[in-house]
């Protein structure tokens, strides 16, 4: 029982997963977030040409 409590304790495979998952998500939330602002300044812009061109 000694050793595989010894062995599941030096077992790393699965905290690597999990980092991977981690970075993976950060990676998305910042994507969602910069998908975001660009739409909202590119809805903004596209606004203002509309505005312009009705004469």
């Amino acid at each position: 029982m000694k050793t595989f409590l010894s062995r599941f304790a030096q077992d790393e495979s699965g905290a690597t997963a999990i980092e991977y998952g981690l970075i993976a998500a950060l990676i998305g939330v910042a994507i969602v977030t910069g998908a975001g602002l660009v739409g909202t300044k590119l809805n903004t812009m596209l606004t203002d040409i509309s505005a312009k061109l009705k004469i």
